[in-house]
């Protein structure tokens, strides 16, 4: 636990991390914390009070600009996947942020004192590859009982009328123990697309989504709740969402992770990627709109209830 001189408990601390590249770690007073790189404003730590790491990062992930950090939760804007003209998921995820020096007020909970605002603003590179003006907030929030918070802001800033139009997701990667023993619950019975058939339309059949290969879908018109269940840790992560309608689920599976170089062979097994989504139906703003998009992560203990773990209780749950 990181503390001052005097005792007092230090809750935002800004230092250096992987080849030196700024960090703000966030801590709360129960022993939670959580890590943020400037570069991309990513979450690359989330840590329960017990110390256990809850998101995961590649044991390849490379630290080095311009290429994006695997794991965490990278920001996917303002183009998720690519379908579109940039980069894949954009350039968020690969641009230096600054700390905040102004944010506008948030509703936030005021005992919330582990925090930091972050902002990225369009250069001019920038609109030489994608022609629109914004201003991008992100508030990222460490509460009391460990959950984590990423509220996002976006402002179109154009002068000459223009309107913004974006893709967006939080592309968190869950740390599992075993993925073929964890299941997605919330998403039954709900449209998809599915990116491994050119994004052809389906609907999910049956009660829980698990695991035995290679998935990449894209759920429409989701609920706010979705419970990640591991069944093997006795976990269940509970995502709420607001202004993301849609929810990603991706895991490459052995073929494809081999393909993936800042990605270990084995990692697939210990990771899951359910992400808080707005990709169907792109956000537009006219000028001088904002859009807002909130995520909320938190872990809970799973309960049993005839020999299966029981997320209902999580679902129900405010």
């Amino acid at each position: 636990m990181s503390s001052t001189s005097s005792g007092e408990m230090v809750y935002v601390e800004h230092t250096a991390g992987v080849h030196g590249l700024p960090k703000i770690i966030l801590r709360e007073v129960r022993g939670c914390s959580a890590e943020v790189y400037l570069y991309g404003a990513q979450v690359t730590s989330w840590k329960n009070e017990h110390g256990e790491e809850l998101l995961f990062l590649s044991s390849k992930a490379i630290f080095k600009p311009p290429k994006a950090i695997r794991g965490g939760i990278p920001i996917c804007f303002p183009q998720f996947g690519i379908q579109g003209s940039l980069e894949q998921h954009g350039f968020a995820r690969n641009r230096f942020w600054i700390v905040d020096p102004d944010p506008p007020p948030f509703p936030t909970i005021t005992s919330n004192k582990a925090f930091v605002d972050l902002i990225l603003q369009c250069s001019e590179e920038d609109v030489k590859i994608w022609p629109h003006r914004f201003e991008f907030r992100l508030r990222i929030t460490l509460g009391p009982g460990g959950d984590l918070m990423l509220t996002s802001r976006i402002r179109n800033t154009s002068t000459d009328g223009k309107l913004l139009a974006f893709t967006f997701a939080y592309h968190t990667y869950f740390a599992v123990t075993d993925v073929s023993e964890v299941r997605v619950e919330g998403l039954e019975t709900l449209d998809y697309l599915d990116n491994l058939k050119n994004r052809e339309r389906f609907t999910e059949q049956g009660d829980a989504i698990t695991f035995e290969a290679e998935v990449d879908k894209i759920y429409l018109s989701t609920p706010t709740k979705i419970a990640i269940i591991d069944h093997e840790r006795k976990r269940t992560f509970v995502l709420r969402k607001d202004g993301l309608p849609d929810a990603v689920v991706w895991n490459p599976w052995d073929k494809k992770a081999k393909a993936i170089p800042d990605l270990g062979d084995a990692d697939y097994k210990h990771m899951l990627c359910v992400e808080a989504a707005c990709v169907e139906k792109p956000i537009v703003l006219k000028p001088g709109e904002e859009w807002k998009g909130r995520q909320e992560l938190s872990a809970v203990p799973s309960s049993y209830c005839s020999g299966q773990l029981d997320p209902q209780k999580a679902l129900q749950s405010e």
